[in-house]
């Protein structure tokens, strides 16, 4: 198990290192810069009140099952990061140098990820012909955390099945 396990930390590496590649065009900086930003979490509530209170259909339904998703998503996200401790790739590999100021030491899961992919699967459940769109955005937050230097494809793909399985059990709640 520890051999297979050391394969695919280096696979990872070395995907991380591929798409690492792009960063040495500035307009892909900025552009990871600013996608990454979206996936602050600001925007997710903020979509989540205005959905509330200017659509009645299903604005309460999405920021309840946006509420609940969260609550569940959150202290599930950090006890794996917590408990795993992977560190960062601008921690661990020398030739490394983050883009942004990392929020904490570790790496898997992504938050970002995890938060980008609850919003796309709340938004794909009340409103789905967004689905390709508020995915598409998830997975570029996804990637940009990659270019920045904060995480490896694993912590990304980590994230997102966190995120999309946190949203399941809120959506069957709210009768989604």
């Amino acid at each position: 198990m520890h051999h297979a396990l050391e394969k695919l930390c280096a696979a990872d590496t070395r995907v991380f290192f591929w798409f690492n590649g792009y960063r040495i065009f500035r307009p892909v900086e900025l552009f990871s810069r600013w996608v990454s930003r979206c996936g602050d979490g600001y925007l997710y509530g903020l979509v989540g009140i205005l959905l509330w209170w200017l659509e009645p259909l299903q604005g309460k339904v999405f920021l309840l099952a946006g509420l609940l998703a969260f609550a569940l998503e959150l202290p599930v996200y950090l006890l794996l990061k917590n408990s795993i401790q992977r560190d960062r790739p601008c921690h661990r590999l020398s030739q490394i140098d983050a883009l942004i100021h990392p929020s904490d030491r570790f790496s898997f899961p992504s938050g970002h990820a995890a938060a980008a992919f609850v919003f796309a699967t709340l938004v794909t459940a009340c409103y789905p012909a967004m689905a390709w769109w508020v995915y598409s955005l998830a997975g570029l937050i996804g990637l940009s955390r990659v270019l920045l230097g904060v995480h490896y494809p694993a912590d990304i793909l980590a994230g997102a099945l966190l995120g999309y399985c946190c949203a399941l059990p809120a959506l069957w709640y709210v009768g989604l």
